[in-house]
């Protein structure tokens, strides 16, 4: 480890913690239906919207119908998806005339994407033509990240009224999210990136001929509007197969600084969003220190493990750093990659700009980690607060029990509806992981994919599940995920973590808008401190650990052990 790499890390949370305030302060006004600086140029593109869809921006719905409303919306979308993607080849603005990708892969893109999970289990450039990429990849990562912050926003609504039926309305909040918080921003991230070279071109390919003499083929096409809204939408899936590591992509360490400060922009912002919803905007800075302390826990953890370098390579005299620069991105370093697998894995984005399989155990476990908690390290854009909300309701609850008193929180009493819809979302994600991973490293059909033997494979298989019931769509490059066992056993893992964890949480946050609220009293646990803060992150930690550490124990864990006793894998 060295202090240049630390300093890295000190800035990219300074930097974070600065955005939050302004961007929840704006946020807080669009989902509160105030004019803000543009509503001069959408509003009456909002107010066109409404009225050519039939929708009446005043109404608004009970939590039941913002749900079948959300689940309509996105069964359209996918099945939409899957039809741009089965027809392909006979599609415009298909230059480099791909082919119709096969039913399996199409059926899991599409679930990945409208799941806001974007697993890729294709090469971008050699499957997506611009079509498939503009009008359906793109369009997803906006609209599947605005109705991930729409969710989160009807939830907080949950939290700050008092006695309502309603939590807002769907179509209206998934309108204004695009309009004016991720067109915007995303417009302004794509023109940053082509200025700094990311191509926006509807061109298919050129030639080039290398310094060798050999002649290659460079793939384009409108790569900066899809890597603007990947990131700001965590989202993750890449124009091309290497993601971020590709320098069409990602040209330099600024654009590698600004895309991971896009990832974590709109979920920080969020957690001021529900303090300023909720009249006290501490509980937000609550919200977002408890994420800190396990995000900072992490990146310390997969820098400290990936600068220790591989032992085996003293055996050859090489110094251990410099042999783990395997798979690690040369232009930023070790801290920057490592810096970045976090980040990522934080906010289920699932970009990278290095190989994760080729990381240390513990730096690999470090991401696996990050998803296993339930994606609440910041999180995905409106998923990440929303789970961290649950995961406070399991705290309070827990505390609840501790002093003898019903649980509450900011004058809602949390009773055992509350609780039970908890604990379903909560424990939905493990059955993916945990189940799919087993029978996945028990059958042929699973292991014929994994390109390593012994914990590293089954890391391999763990990590893919975790990814996808996450909502990530980060990978473990050593599994062959293109086959039919993994594209529908992905997809359904996919599915169930996105909307096995949204119709609950909607639940809890119409049970909680029809709460009077109460007033605190000398016995009302303060969720504004630092006895808060070290609760949420003891309980999420003790959920993770009692969940999931058998299972780091047979992979990345005793891949360690091993390591460190001369065996690899």
């Amino acid at each position: 480890m060295t202090v240049n790499g630390w300093i890295q890390i000190l800035v990219f949370i300074a930097l974070v913690v600065a955005v939050t305030r302004p961007l929840g302060g704006f946020m807080t006004g669009v989902f509160n239906g105030g004019r803000n600086l543009l509503s001069p140029v959408f509003g009456p593109v909002e107010r066109g919207l409404y009225r050519i869809a039939g929708v009446d921006a005043k109404a608004e719905q009970h939590w039941v119908t913002y749900a079948v409303s959300m689940l309509l919306f996105s069964v359209a979308g996918m099945v939409l998806l899957y039809v741009l993607q089965r027809l392909q080849g006979v599609l415009p603005l298909n230059p480099q005339d791909m082919a119709a990708v096969p039913a399996d892969l199409a059926f899991n893109t599409a679930a990945s994407f409208v799941a806001n999970t974007n697993w890729q289990s294709y090469g971008g450039e050699s499957t997506m033509g611009h079509l498939v990429q503009m009008a359906g990849l793109t369009v997803q990562n906006f609209v599947s990240a605005a109705t991930g912050i729409a969710l989160a926003v009807a939830l907080v609504r949950g939290f700050a009224r008092a006695s309502a039926r309603t939590v807002g309305n769907f179509w209206v909040d998934l309108t204004r999210a695009t309009l004016y918080v991720l067109l915007p921003l995303a417009f302004l991230i794509a023109l940053f990136l082509v200025w700094q070279g990311v191509p926006q071109t509807l061109a298919g390919a050129v030639d080039a001929t290398t310094l060798e003499g050999a002649k290659q083929t460079i793939s384009l096409g409108p790569v900066a509007s899809q890597e603007a809204i990947k990131m700001l939408g965590t989202n993750g899936g890449g124009f091309f197969n290497a993601n971020s590591a590709h320098p069409f992509e990602n040209p330099n360490a600024l654009t590698n600084l600004v895309q991971m400060l896009a990832i974590f922009a709109i979920g920080a912002g969020l957690t001021n969003v529900f303090g300023r919803m909720v009249g006290d905007e501490r509980q937000g800075w609550a919200i977002l220190a408890a994420m800190g302390v396990l995000f900072v826990a992490g990146a310390a953890v997969c820098y400290w493990a990936e600068a220790q370098g591989n032992p085996a390579f003293a055996a050859f005299g090489v110094d251990g750093l410099a042999g783990n620069m395997e798979g690690k991105e040369t232009r930023f370093g070790v801290a920057a990659s490592a810096l970045f697998a976090v980040v990522t894995t934080a906010a289920s984005c699932g970009a990278v700009n290095a190989m994760h399989d080729s990381f240390m155990p513990l730096g690999g476990m470090v991401p696996m980690i990050n998803m296993m908690l339930g994606e609440v390290i910041i999180g995905g854009v409106g998923a990440g607060l929303y789970g961290m909300l649950m995961f406070a309701i399991v705290a309070l609850f827990v505390a609840g029990l501790m002093v003898g008193r019903t649980p509450e929180y900011l004058g809602k009493k949390l009773e055992a509806k509350e609780v039970k819809m908890t604990m379903l979302a909560v424990l939905c994600l493990p059955v993916m992981m945990l189940g799919w991973t087993a029978f996945a490293v028990v059958t042929d059909t699973g292991t014929a994919s994994m390109a390593n033997a012994g914990p590293h494979g089954y890391s391999e298989a763990l990590y893919a599940y975790v990814s996808a019931a996450a909502n990530n769509g980060s990978a473990f490059a050593g599994l062959s995920a293109n086959t039919l066992w993994y594209n529908l056993t992905l997809a359904v893992a996919m599915l169930v973590g996105r909307f096995l964890v949204i119709v609950p949480m909607l639940a809890i946050a119409g049970s909680l808008a029809a709460k009077a609220r109460a007033p605190a009293s000398a016995g009302t646990f303060p969720t504004h401190d630092g006895l808060f803060v070290g609760l949420l992150v003891g309980v999420i930690l003790i959920v993770g650990g009692l969940t999931f550490f058998p299972a780091l124990a047979l992979g990345p864990i005793v891949e360690h052990l091993a390591m460190s006793a001369g065996t690899l894998f």
